[in-house]
């Protein structure tokens, strides 16, 4: 066995898996992946046709000695069964995202993973990227001066995203944790742990007709339970305060907004849902006669186009080396916390309180030598 790479399993077949497999054979050195299962074995044998793995059953998958790290790609509503299973065949986990539907069975898997010192890791692992580390580079450099507010507004339109993926109109697939999720955890991972969080969540259309030709439900009319619709005012735990609103009742193609707000300037950032972008900066001149020039501020890494599978190669790195493990799963359930407290907080018109708390994950710096796992 390869003392060098950690060998790798891959739970679930749909599209995002391509990218991910692409990414953690061809691109990240610490991870070897072996096998591939799925709820229908079927497309666990395409994929791996595809990629020269062993499509395998999940018993064979967990009863495999080889296999120290699993990548659970299916839907949120899975997660905790996957996961608890690995736990019991002693594996670290690598989850896409939100580590589970439930809050409680977030809880229990983190403390779980604790108990028998395992590691759990969870997507997104966007904030990674070029985009998000240029900004905390920025921050942690103190281009912003002290930063008091934020904002992010973000856009879907689910009379599509509806008809083509069924898993959004399951168990925690409404637009605050398959979307949100990104958001907030790239607010953690540049400010910080949140205190408390305020919202009105909206739902304003439970029912929706399939509109896609070609998909298995065209023409049909579709239960939609999630929530499509969220307006929050989030505070963290270092006292600075923002906004956070999504509506996913709008136009395709995302129109991403998320600026923060410090006394020497603003930041622009991009869409969290992606590891690249612009970055812009705009300085506080302090002189009103002076113009002031938004700059587009240098990357700070080489992960700008889609690097999925970065997550799981940075557990693999942890799991090697014993490196901090950025994606950590006590981040994911402090942000699963606050996706459910504006959930929550739809029907109660208070704030929650947040109880958990995290360390911010991490930089992530080319120049620190992190890209060291990677074969570019």
């Amino acid at each position: 066995m390869d003392q060098k790479r950690v060998c790798t399993g891959v739970v679930g077949a749909g599209a995002i898996s391509d990218i991910y497999l692409k990414n953690m054979i061809h691109r990240f050195d610490c991870l070897s992946v072996k096998s591939i299962c799925a709820g229908h074995i079927e497309s666990a044998r395409k994929k791996a046709q595809i990629y020269g793995l062993q499509a395998v059953t999940m018993e064979e998958m967990m009863n495999d000695p080889e296999i120290r790290l699993i990548v659970n790609l299916t839907p949120a509503h899975v997660h905790y069964s996957v996961i608890r299973e690995a736990r019991e065949h002693g594996k670290h986990v690598y989850t896409e995202k939100t580590l589970t539907d439930e809050l409680e069975k977030s809880e229990e898997l983190v403390r779980l993973a604790r108990e028998k010192g395992l590691y759990l890791a969870s997507a997104p692992d966007t904030f990674m990227g070029a985009a998000l580390q240029t900004a905390r580079d920025a921050i942690d450099r103190g281009m912003l001066g002290e930063i008091h507010s934020f904002a992010v507004s973000a856009n879907r339109n689910n009379d599509i995203l509806l008809c083509i993926a069924d898993f959004l109109r399951q168990p925690g697939g409404g637009i605050v944790c398959d979307y949100g999720v990104y958001y907030v955890t790239a607010l953690v991972s540049l400010l910080g742990p949140a205190a408390r969080v305020g919202s009105i969540v909206g739902h304003p259309y439970p029912v929706h007709r399939n509109i896609v030709p070609g998909t298995p439900l065209y023409g049909q009319v579709m239960d939609t339970p999630n929530e499509s619709q969220v307006n929050a005012v989030i505070q963290l735990e270092s006292g600075v305060t923002g906004t956070f609103h999504i509506d996913a009742d709008s136009v395709t193609e995302d129109q991403a907004y998320f600026t923060i707000y410090g006394t020497k300037g603003i930041l622009f950032l991009t869409d969290s849902n992606q590891f690249g972008g612009e970055v812009r900066f705009l300085p506080n001149t302090m002189d009103p006669r002076e113009k002031q020039e938004l700059c587009v501020l240098p990357a700070v890494n080489e992960y700008s186009d889609n690097c999925r599978g970065i997550g799981p190669a940075d557990l693999a790195d942890t799991i090697l080396n014993g490196t901090p493990l950025r994606p950590s799963g006590e981040m994911a359930y402090h942000v699963h916390e606050i996706l459910n407290a504006m959930l929550a907080g739809g029907g109660l018109g208070a704030f929650t309180d947040i109880r958990s708390s995290c360390e911010r994950p991490e930089t992530f710096r080319a120049e620190e030598g992190q890209i060291r796992k990677v074969i570019l």
